[in-house]
């Protein structure tokens, strides 16, 4: 099985966030010893932003073990009915990005490791989520 791992928790690995970066780093390392890690195409762009290389990015992907893997067509059709939901409810911020990430895990049946349990247990009540 893969687990989906969250931008937040990367970026908590890769910059050794000083609140988070050790709780991050153990649940990535226990998810790494139980299961293949990856990531998407938002979650690559995303972390893109503490590269100044496609070649630095890509080597720490590969240094990581992180498998990218592309969003299928029903996940991103889930994720536009979530962010729906989510803006009914009053949602005001531009999250998008993060319903991508959450529908991808669920339609594929993959846990999420992630800082933001709570949007995704709401907006994904099917997905297994992974908390530091």
């Amino acid at each position: 099985m893969l687990v989906l791992v969250d931008t937040n928790v990367l970026v908590d690995v890769l910059q050794n966030d000083p609140q988070w970066a050790g709780r991050s780093i153990a649940q990535f390392r226990t998810q790494s010893k139980l299961h293949a890690l990856a990531i998407n195409p938002v979650i690559y762009a995303e972390i893109s932003l503490s590269f100044s290389t496609i070649e630095a990015l890509d080597d720490v992907v590969v240094t990581m073990a992180l498998d990218l893997r592309e969003i299928p067509r029903p996940a991103l059709f889930l994720a536009a009915k979530a962010f729906a939901q989510y803006r009914r409810r009053g949602g005001k911020a531009q999250v998008l990005p993060d319903f991508f990430v959450g529908a991808h895990a669920a339609v594929e049946g993959w846990p999420l490791l992630t800082r933001d349990a709570s949007r995704f247990r709401t907006y994904f009540p099917t997905l297994e989520v992974v908390a530091p």
